[in-house]
């Protein structure tokens, strides 16, 4: 039954990681401003567009 025990706490240590790794894109996703975001979105769809014959 040993080998119960270290399956679950690597469960456990999977399930914390990726908590990890979720909040940390969260928090660099919040650092921009509404004006940062609104830039990038429009940069993105002149990229996207096809180009003008």
């Amino acid at each position: 039954m040993r080998w119960w025990k270290m399956l679950g706490l690597a469960g456990i240590m999977g399930v914390a990681a990726t908590g990890v790794v979720i909040a940390r894109a969260e928090r660099r996703r919040r650092a921009y401003t509404p004006e940062e975001i609104k830039a990038r979105l429009r940069e993105r769809v002149v990229e996207g567009a096809p180009p003008h014959e």
